[in-house]
């Protein structure tokens, strides 16, 4: 069966700093129309970045939709106007959060958080042989650096205490290739 829907209007509602929203009019395989709400996003990056002592870097900050402090990996946006480079992304935000560098960053796959209205990517990365400096915070961002032994951290993502989806995907990714040996 052919499920592909065709774009045949969009219609911007709202363009923003960090999103746009369009309501578009959609051609569905039966030759009926819908209306599809998406939001775009220019995507981001998340690093789970694994120290010397097998202690992955998390941070924890506000999260103003939710009016709660989350425990997040190292994570950030994509530059929209550069159409930036994920790893360079995922680099640059794992320096300005933690003050980390690393030279071995290997590729953890692409997550879409929310495919029904959202056209957002994330591409996920694991860093090791970690070197420190300092944190490049933006002057709006306001984070606490937190190192958790990765074991934790899994039983954090189990019990619901990380809520996260990207942070959850990507630990229990790391977790799964340090068992079967591959990073």
């Amino acid at each position: 069966m052919n499920l592909r829907e065709k774009q045949l209007k969009e219609n911007y509602v709202f363009k923003g700093k960090i999103i746009n929203v369009r309501q578009d009019t959609a051609l569905l395989p039966n030759g009926a129309t819908a209306f599809r709400e998406v939001i775009e996003h220019p995507g981001g990056v998340c690093v789970a970045a694994l120290d010397s002592d097998n202690n992955l870097l998390f941070v924890k900050q506000f999260r103003y939709p939710y009016m709660e402090e989350t425990l997040e990996l190292p994570a950030g946006k994509r530059d929209r106007g550069r159409n930036e480079d994920p790893l360079e992304c995922g680099k640059r935000e794992l320096l300005e959060e933690t003050g980390a560098i690393s030279d071995t960053f290997l590729p953890l796959g692409e997550l879409y958080p929310t495919p029904g209205y959202c056209g957002e990517i994330i591409w996920m990365y694991f860093a090791k042989d970690l070197k420190f400096s300092t944190q490049q915070l933006d002057e709006d961002e306001f984070l606490d650096v937190i190192k958790i032994p990765l074991e934790n951290a899994v039983e954090m993502v189990l019990s619901g205490e990380i809520k996260d989806a990207k942070t959850q995907t990507a630990v229990l990714k790391v977790k799964l290739l340090r068992d079967k040996g591959v990073i």
